[in-house]
């Protein structure tokens, strides 16, 4: 009976629901059961958040919480703690990052000052650091949100003085409009000829001219066309029925812009070798094209800054000619 008795109580240690009424050899069963499973929850598993490193990095974790709330800044790697450190970096300004024709161009203009169209076109011309024959370029900074719909301004413009750049025009329509298009001046002409191009994915035009009834057939071209932004749209003037009219226009200096993500509208109005007064007639034409396009839902400003550069030459802050 002393055997049972030392068993009992060892099993109430474990908290075994055992009794007199067992027998022994049930009681030592019961203990032996408790005993494996205490050994197998002490054992670390092989993997997950029982594994021997989970466990070790809840430990480290768990160490350097209470450490930052007692403010124990003290290294914990037993290196030296107050280490001397270097000199700091010598951060250089965004002027001083740039070219040595840069900087020296950027000399001419003033910092803060606002100029005149006309005086910002001139300057432009003077400030190009580059030796090829720069674009004109026109950044202007809206006062819109281009999420809404009303707002996000996209619209086409003809330049009087042309863009300055070699267009390649493309027309997808019907056999009996290829020879127009052909006689004003268009580079591609085809119908089911130019859709086993696109399957080919030969892209050489800049601007795609299409009549409507021939657009639903481009609907599976919409990936390999629209991030390139060649996809004819009405709004641009690319859908048309009268296909000689448009690639005239194409061809003529017709543009399309429209606002980024950032609501700016950048266009390149021509090139430096234009002079200043061609340039600043297209830079007119194109500010009265984006003062008609103003949404008659805006209650803020239309248009917060406007600036002129050349393809690597600095911006020139410029008066608002857009109200």
């Amino acid at each position: 009976m002393a055997k049972k008795a030392d068993l009992l109580e060892k099993a109430a240690e474990l908290k075994l629901e055992v009794s007199e009424k067992n027998t022994i050899a049930e009681i030592e069963a019961a203990i032996a059961g408790a005993e494996k499973h205490e050994v197998k929850e002490a054992a670390p598993a092989k993997a997950g958040k029982r594994s021997e490193k989970s466990l070790r990095e809840a430990d480290e974790k768990a160490e350097k919480e209470a450490r930052k709330e007692t403010g124990d800044t003290s290294s914990q790697s037993g290196e030296e703690e107050n280490r001397k450190k270097g000199p700091a970096p010598k951060v250089r300004s965004r002027l001083e990052r740039r070219g040595k024709n840069y900087r020296k161009v950027n000399e001419q203009l003033e910092a803060g000052k606002v100029y005149p169209l006309a005086e910002a076109i001139e300057l432009a011309a003077k400030t190009n650091p580059s030796k090829f024959d720069a674009s004109v370029e026109v950044h202007v900074r809206l006062g819109v949100d281009p999420r809404q719909a009303d707002q996000n301004i996209r619209a086409t413009v003809t330049l009087p003085n042309g863009s300055g750049k070699t267009v390649r025009v493309a027309v997808y329509a019907p056999e009996s409009d290829h020879e127009a298009a052909k006689k004003a001046g268009a580079d591609v002409v085809g119908d089911e000829t130019f859709l086993k191009q696109l399957d080919k994915e030969e892209l050489n035009f800049d601007v795609l001219v299409a009549t409507p009834q021939y657009m639903p057939k481009l609907g599976k071209y919409a990936r390999l066309l629209g991030p390139r932004g060649l996809m004819p749209n009405p709004k641009s003037g690319t859908v048309a029925t009268d296909v000689a009219k448009a690639v005239t226009e194409a061809k003529a200096g017709k543009v399309e812009y429209r606002v980024d993500k950032q609501a700016i509208v950048h266009l390149a109005i021509g090139k430096v070798s234009f002079g200043a007064a061609k340039l600043e007639q297209n830079a007119r034409a194109f500010f009265d094209s984006l003062q008609s396009q103003k949404p008659s839902t805006l209650k803020t400003a239309y248009v917060k800054s406007t600036s002129i550069s050349t393809t690597m030459g600095p911006g020139i802050k410029v008066e608002n000619v857009v109200s």
